[in-house]
């Protein structure tokens, strides 16, 4: 079984803990898209994990956990996450985790760069989470970027990345006049980060394509979600990546394989970090209930999310980009305190209204969402673990969200602990 779980609106929906839910049935996590500029929480009885590159697999022993080809890594970060593992009693060794020699390595210049243009910006900024990802994606398409293979041969490597600070330096010293990239002290970098993963660089493709082969069970991980895809997302406020669920087999390093199945993970109402439009976005008091029972603050950044009520137009248009299968709807719990739960049901544009998701980022920036109210369950949930244990206004939403989005909603957690969840059907 070969089966992708991704984030159907603006990424934070969820999927680390349902990645982590689901490994059990795995025998290889992949992570396949992205670097360290989303986090994935995980929460089981070894304590909270928030990963940033990790696959959410690697608190199972018995899953094999795999960095791909089309991953960007900042070598610093991932040794300090396995560090942190350590301290919880997760060890990472080359059995347990194993990184493509195809995977791009995302350098200290790159997370400058990033700096540098963000502030130049002002208020015209992205919204970047200053980790270096769109700077190091640049570089990769322009055949500039420095692959976790290098890592093997440091020689060549340190007289390939002179030439690579040489041209890095024409921007940053002359473009932003800032002091130059050394490139003595970014070899240093790499030596003192790059030589603890090198036991565990290797061919990912001839791995992946032998575990196929031998019918093994493989989960792809995605980060972000189907609203911050390069190309279908709402560009340019985006990553610099591709997001979807169709783009697991080559992000992986088998664009050979097909996948059977691809589960969409969205949250019962919405949340989104960073700039760009937001729809359904709530302000105020009831922006700050919502923000505070979701405990709503990035994983990776700490910024506090923007909130928002379930926005059927996004997740329907999510849904739809992922190819999603069925459904996992995260965090129903956090909506026990409301009486009336808002929900986006369509958008108004220039007057009109609207039910199909825009293209063009003017038509967003000017849609204003038409909300509707449902009854709300007042009650915790947390307990349910059966369809019969839900109230009938919790269980009658999951259905309206189920016909709205045009997909069947699968699972739904009602914690953030890894047995907090139900199985429909």
């Amino acid at each position: 079984m070969l089966t992708s779980i991704v984030g159907t609106n603006w990424g934070d929906e969820g999927k680390g803990r349902m990645v982590d839910l689901l490994s059990e049935n795995y025998d290889i996590v992949v992570r396949y898209q992205g670097g360290n500029n989303a986090g994935h929480t995980v929460i089981n009885e070894k304590g909270k994990f928030v990963m940033n590159l990790m696959p959410s697999g690697i608190c199972r022993e018995d899953t094999v956990n795999i960095l791909g080809p089309g991953i960007v890594i900042d070598l610093e970060h991932l040794y300090g996450e396995v560090q942190k593992l350590a301290e919880k009693g997760v060890e990472v060794t080359p059995e347990h985790l194993k990184i493509s020699d195809r995977a791009t390595i995302c350098m200290p210049y790159h997370k400058l760069m990033d700096c540098l243009e963000e502030d130049r910006l002002l208020d015209k900024k992205f919204g970047s989470t200053r980790r270096g990802i769109s700077p190091v994606y640049a570089d990769k398409y322009m055949k500039k970027a420095l692959r976790m293979g290098d890592l093997l041969h440091l020689e060549a490597l340190k007289e390939r990345l002179g030439g690579l600070v040489e041209w890095k330096n024409l921007t940053v010293e002359h473009g932003y006049g800032h002091a130059p990239v050394l490139a003595d002290e970014m070899f240093q970098w790499l030596k003192e980060y790059g030589e603890f993963f090198i036991p565990f660089i290797c061919d990912t493709t001839e791995y992946l394509g032998d575990a196929i082969e031998e019918r093994k069970s493989i989960l792809f991980e995605a980060q972000l979600g189907a609203l911050r895809d390069i190309d279908f997302g709402i560009y340019p406020y985006t990553s610099a990546s591709t997001t979807l669920a169709s783009y697991a087999p080559i992000g992986a390093g088998v664009p050979f394989a097909k996948l059977d199945e691809s589960i969409g993970i969205m949250k019962a109402y919405s949340s989104c970090v960073g700039e760009g439009p937001f729809t359904c976005e709530l302000f105020g008091e009831e922006a700050e209930q919502l923000r505070a029972a979701g405990g709503e603050y990035g994983a990776a950044t700490g910024r506090p999310r923007r909130v928002g009520g379930f926005d059927v137009v996004a997740s329907r248009y999510g849904t739809k980009m992922q190819g999603c299968s069925y459904v996992a709807l995260t965090k129903l719990d956090v909506l026990s305190y409301m009486e009336k739960i808002p929900v986006c049901t369509a958008y108004e544009i220039d007057g009109n209204r609207v039910d199909t998701f825009p293209s063009g980022i003017e038509e967003l920036k000017c849609a204003k969402p038409i909300y509707e109210y449902l009854p709300g369950f007042q009650c915790d949930i947390s307990g349910c673990r059966t369809v019969d244990d839900l109230p009938k206004a919790a269980l009658e939403y999951i259905r309206y969200i189920e016909k709205e989005i045009e997909c069947p909603i699968k699972y739904v957690s009602v914690g953030a602990e890894r047995d907090a969840y139900i199985t429909m059907f």
